[in-house]
């Protein structure tokens, strides 16, 4: 008989402890979970823990994460269903999108460092001060001797 896929924790776990042929008292003892907790995920009245989801994850041989997205697609469900939670979530409304910054033009494969800038201004400097006549030319700055 094929296995159907559980639509909540209680069923899961039902349909686990039905397969391995246990009972709630003898999976609490091998899981060392109260007895009462695991009755109550059974009836559908507890939450799977990440502590829980681990320990029956490690007990059934399935990964933590199989409790985990049972227990998440149950309580979206089961939210869903809530009329005064689907009014507050009508009222949110959507972010809007970052406007994208404008990339500066790429000039070849050279990287602008405060050197290089220095440099390409000096050169403008240079070439207005060469297009105007009797205007003075930008001159570098001596370099700095150091004392000895």
């Amino acid at each position: 008989m094929p296995v159907k896929k559980a639509k909540t924790p209680s069923e899961a776990l039902t349909q686990l402890i039905e397969e391995y042929q246990i009972n709630a008292f003898s999976l609490s003892k091998a899981i060392k979970i109260n007895y009462q907790t695991v009755l109550n995920i059974i009836n559908g009245s507890n939450r799977i823990t990440l502590q829980t989801a681990m320990k029956l994850g490690k007990y059934f041989g399935k990964p933590p994460e199989y409790w985990i997205d049972i227990q998440t697609k149950a309580d979206i469900v089961e939210i869903s269903s809530d009329k005064k939670f689907i009014k507050s979530l009508n009222a949110v409304s959507k972010a809007p999108k970052p406007k994208a910054k404008a990339k500066p033009a790429a000039v070849g494969k050279q990287k602008t460092t405060k050197k290089t800038t220095k440099q390409n201004t000096l050169a403008e400097k240079r070439k207005k001060a060469a297009k105007v006549p009797g205007a003075r030319s930008a001159k570098r700055k001596p370099k700095a001797k150091y004392k000895k």
